[in-house]
């Protein structure tokens, strides 16, 4: 993929200041909708028809579709060109308005007297959709707007870091308008396609296609299992077919509840975990995720890295009401979770023992994950997949210290701590003392404890404490090369100290 680079960034909250300061400019193209949501509350049923009566108090709008991508990659410090088609009319101005108040360059915004703009409107009684209804023409673009919309695209791709294509088969981005990307994808650095019929933007050899699981089981001729982990397993079994049907160089399946995807040619996929709320709430969460997705990868970021941002800021707008946006300061919060970071010990017992209730299975890990890299992003993921929860045990930094030397280590316990919450896989972090986790392990005595595969099960000194409860105890694949001693090795005679600045 374009610009992909191998080693992990740590998802940190400054990282999100990073990629705001970075600013790439991102070119979304695509159908523009208003959304419209009209709230207010009922307790009476019309005479003429048995339907609800909703005495409306309030109506908001915001940027829907496309437009709504491309407001989330403004408020998260992208410089954005929006170029699409709208009408006329009252909708079509309020929206290139909100697009303006967004910080959108909308001077590729077409207008087209003959075509009526796109609007989704819901009717909501006490946080509850009862109704929407959608307003505006789906028709194939004329050949005289299809032809000024590709020339307001060469202009707008002038020098930019990447093309996000927002296609949700309104009649806007037909055979002419993919053609036109097609002739232009050499110049284009990076083009991430979001459709709803992906085998049509085949020829564009896009580098990331973000389908949901239901228009990937689509590709694929699959039906979609009901559970997160079964959808998962699908994908991956069936990533080739996957990227051979998109012409992409990688995928990113989104699964509402159950995280997303992300799927290469070669490797396991890389699975993130979601933070799940009311389907009622999720209104344009996809938008949100593809929206930080093209803007960290536009930046140069791993795509682990970009997933793990992209799900994040998703996290966060199916949280708020209607059609929302994720800022960099709620995002930050979002990763920062430092109060959460390292449990006490008596805490995260009383946490596990709610999840032991609720019938879900524990996985332990312990490590000292001073300097994160993909060996551990890649054994964490495969530890999450064996459970529904994941307990991580850090060392202390004295700990670390007896453990590794006294050059060791790097970073704090309580940084290492955030930044391995930061990560979705994980759900709880704790810092022990000791050498080993045994006086954690018999606290809070979780069903499966696993390592990675540098080890056997004969070195784990906590294996009988684990065996003298019932748990269970699994080694995990090694990657190798990918060790913390490695890595600093390897920064360590890359930069000499002393040279550079």
């Amino acid at each position: 993929m374009a610009g992909e680079t191998k080693d992990v960034a740590p998802i940190t909250p400054d990282l999100v200041r990073l990629l705001s300061e970075t600013a790439p400019t991102v070119v979304v193209l695509g159908d523009a909708i208003l959304d419209v949501w009209l709230s207010g509350h009922c307790e009476r049923i019309c005479r003429e028809a048995p339907a609800p009566v909703v005495d409306v108090g309030a109506r908001t709008t915001s940027p829907g579709g496309a437009a709504n991508t491309a407001a989330n990659l403004a408020a998260l410090g992208a410089r954005v060109r929006f170029v699409s088609v709208v009408g006329d009319d009252e909708p079509g101005r309020e929206l290139a308005g909100l697009l303006d108040a967004h910080g959108v360059d909308t001077e590729n915004l077409l207008t087209a007297p003959s075509r009526r703009s796109m609007s989704k409107q819901r009717v909501v009684a006490d946080d509850q959709v009862l109704l929407r209804f959608d307003e505006g023409d789906r028709a194939d673009l004329p050949a005289v707007q299809t032809n000024r919309l590709a020339t307001a695209l060469e202009k707008a791709l002038a020098g930019a870091d990447a093309l996000m294509v927002c296609d949700y088969g309104n009649g806007l981005l037909g055979t002419p308008l993919r053609d036109a990307v097609a002739r232009l994808r050499p110049d284009i650095p990076l083009l991430v396609v979001d459709a709803h019929d992906f085998e049509h933007w085949q020829q564009v050899r896009p580098d990331l296609v973000t389908p949901n699981a239901a228009e990937a089981a689509s590709l694929l001729g699959a039906e979609l299992p009901e559970a997160g982990e079964e959808r998962a397993r699908l994908f991956e079994d069936e990533r080739r077919t996957l990227l051979d049907k998109t012409g992409a160089a990688a995928a990113v399946v989104t699964m509402d509840r159950h995280g997303a995807m992300l799927l290469t040619g070669e490797g396991r996929g890389y699975r993130t975990w979601a933070d799940p709320a009311p389907e009622s709430q999720a209104s344009g969460a996809g938008d949100t995720f593809a929206a930080a997705l093209v803007l960290t990868r536009a930046a140069g970021l791993p795509t682990t890295s970009c997933i793990e941002l992209a799900q994040a800021a998703a996290n966060v707008v199916v949280h708020k009401d209607g059609t929302a946006i994720c800022t960099p300061a709620e995002l930050s919060l979002a990763l920062s979770r430092e109060r959460e970071a390292a449990v006490p010990a008596g805490e995260l017992a009383r946490a596990v023992a709610a999840h032991r209730q609720a019938g879900r299975r524990v996985v332990f890990t312990n490590g000292c994950f001073d300097v994160l890299h993909r060996g551990h992003i890649t054994y964490l993921n495969e530890a999450k997949r064996l459970g529904d929860v994941l307990v991580v045990a850090v060392n202390s930094d004295d700990s670390v210290r007896r453990l590794k030397g006294p050059d060791r280590p790097v970073n704090t316990a309580q940084d290492r701590a955030a930044v391995l919450s930061a990560l979705s896989c994980v759900d709880h972090v704790a810092v022990f003392e000791e050498d080993t986790p045994i006086e954690m392990l018999e606290l809070l005595q979780p069903q499966l404890y696993v390592k990675g595969g540098d080890y056997t099960e004969n070195m784990l000194p906590e294996a009988p404490t684990v065996r003298s409860y019932g748990g269970e105890v699994r080694v995990l694949g090694y990657v190798a090369d990918h060790s913390t001693t490695s890595v600093i090795e390897k920064i360590r005679t890359s930069a000499p100290v002393g040279e550079g600045a």
